[in-house]
Order: structure tokens, then C-alpha cells, then sequence
């Protein structure tokens, strides 16, 4: 019995641009229910955790935004994630800026020994309060993820750290700052750039990655950036880069994923409708979730 819950994240506190709060909402209105509910026997949308309109709050010692606020919110997930798990169904969280994977990592891994995470990214999101040009927080959650960061994020759950720096895969980076890439270089974290997926192809950059983390984990949470796609394909983000992952390949790559079987739990992030063309981003992320659970086109 194949079991999908959604959870809507409508949380836009990570970072300055507003609008992102919508995208749980621009992902139903492009048929997310719909399009999964043929390929599960039961899809139940769980809603949207509570956010409200809380005020911008800069913390004086740390200058991180809306630090207190980041981690009641990801902890409300994180038991809500928790609640998915343990009732035996597949986790699909709707974003929201890319902080909510604090909430959705720290639900999910308590469950397993082992747990591989695919970052689908443009960026490393492994800033700390140290080495972040912004203070935003959606540039932290992996690294607040590997234990590393304001402990108010890193003990979201009641444990750290959530999982080790040899069972993540960050694929599509293509902005990467110089905190992060001493992280990367520091903790030996995998790494597929814009320029392996140029040389190598995406058909053996997930080859690698499946085969990388097959053997070492006991289950895969994708936590998937709009951005990681190239802005032609998903202009709908706050931070675009452009040189990025086509559409094309994003579809092999989830294709791939729905063949190895490896994937546990998701998450699909950053989608701004009001910086989107009629509702495209939401729509890219509505048809790669079909690839992920294994729509066939014959």
C-alpha cells in the first residue's frame, strides 16, 4: 500500500524576497493532488502549517533573520514530518524558501541509522551566521543539517546532528561561496557541479549518485531547489543562476531516482509565483514530482 502525504510550508522567513510563502499554494493550483493521486493509493494533503504574518526580526548577536521564528516553525514540521513517517506514508513537503529543509530533515532522519540526502541545487546552502554575506537562513539548512550553526537550528528536533557529511550528494552548485567550498573541501562532501554535469552527462551523474548512495544508506531525502533548474526553464526563484540543469534533465534525473527505489522522502522548494511567468515554476515542480514517483509516458 502506497501512502503520499503533502505538507504545505508557506514560510518565507529565511530570506528578503516576499512571495515564496505562496508557493504551496501556486504547486496545488498547477494539480499537485491530482497528478500524484494516479500514482499512490493514497494521497492525503495534510495543509499548511501555520506561519502568520510575523514581523522581520534581525537576532543582534548572531544577525541572522528571523532566527527564533525559523526554528518554531521547523520545528512544527519537523513533528508534523515525524507524525508522516510513523503512519507509514511518503513525506512530500511544499516550500517555501529552502530553511524549511531544517524542519523536514529533523523529522525525517531520526527514522533511519543512515540517511543519504540529494541537494538539487544551484547553491551549497551550507552558510553558517560566520561565513553567510546575508544572514539569511535559507543559505544554512545544510549545514545546519551536519550539526553546524546557531544551536536554536541545529537542536530543531531535539538531536544533531541529522545526518553525515559522506551520505550527501549536492547536484547542479553553480554558486558556491568561499565558506562553503572550504566546508565542501573540509568534510568531503560530493559534489556535482554545473561543469561534471556538462562533461559527464546527467545519465552518469546519477548513475554515480544512485550508486554512491545505495550502498551506504538506508534511505534518500531529496530536498530539490527551482533553482537548481536553469531560470529559462523555473524563473519563478528568488535567487536564480543561470547555466543551470534543463528541464530535460531534470526528468531523467527523477526518472532515474523512481527506478532505483532509493528515495524515502522529498521536498520541493522556492517556488515565487509572483516572480514566475502564469504559474511555470510550480508547474516544472508539479511534472518532475510525477517523474519522481514513477509517472511513465508509455
Amino acid at each position: 500500500m502506497k501512502k503520499l502525504s503533502i505538507i504545505g510550508m508557506p514560510m518565507d522567513l529565511g530570506q528578503m524576497r516576499r512571495g515564496v510563502d505562496m508557493g504551496p499554494s501556486a504547486i496545488r493550483y498547477a494539480g499537485v493532488n491530482e497528478r500524484l493521486k494516479n500514482l499512490f493509493d493514497e494521497v492525503h494533503d495534510l495543509g499548511d502549517i501555520a506561519i502568520g504574518r510575523p514581523e522581520v526580526a534581525i537576532d543582534a548577536e548572531s544577525n541572522l533573520r528571523n532566527l527564533d521564528l525559523v526554528a518554531e516553525k521547523s520545528q512544527l514540521l519537523a513533528n508534523q514530518v515525524d507524525q508522516v513517517v510513523q503512519e507509514g506514508a511518503f513525506p512530500l513537503v511544499l516550500g517555501g524558501d529552502h530553511s524549511i529543509a531544517i524542519g523536514t530533515l529533523a523529522g525525517v532522519a531520526k527514522h533511519y541509522k543512515n540517511l543519504g540526502v540529494i541537494w538539487y541545487d544551484a547553491h551549497g546552502d551550507l552558510n553558517t551566521a560566520e561565513t553567510s554575506p546575508s544572514g539569511n537562513i535559507h543559505g544554512m539548512p545544510l549545514a545546519v543539517s551536519l550539526g553546524i550553526g546557531h544551536p536554536l537550528l541545529t537542536e530543531v528536533g531535539g538531536y544533531n546532528p541529522k545526518i553525515k557529511a559522506e551520505n550527501i550528494v549536492i547536484i547542479g552548485a553553480r554558486a558556491l561561496d568561499d565558506g562553503e567550498k572550504e566546508l565542501i573541501k573540509e568534510k568531503g562532501i560530493k559534489v556535482y557541479t554545473m561543469h561534471e554535469i556538462d562533461r559527464l552527462g546527467m545519465t552518469k551523474v546519477m548513475e554515480d549518485t544512485i550508486a554512491y548512495l545505495k550502498e551506504k544508506t538506508d534511505g534518500v531525502h531529496l530536498s530539490l531547489d527551482l533553482d537548481g533548474l536553469d531560470p529559462h526553464d523555473a524563473p519563478g526563484v528568488g535567487t536564480p543562476v543561470n547555466g543551470g540543469i534543463s528541464y530535460r534533465e531534470s526528468h531523467l534525473a527523477m526518472e532515474m531516482l523512481a527506478e532505483s527505489g532509493i528515495v524515502t522522502s522529498a521536498e520541493f522548494v522556492e517556488v515565487n509565483p509572483i516572480l514566475d511567468d502564469k504559474n511555470r515554476t510550480a508547474s516544472v515542480a508539479v511534472a518532475l514530482m510525477g517523474s519522481l514517483f514513477g509517472e511513465k509516458l508509455l
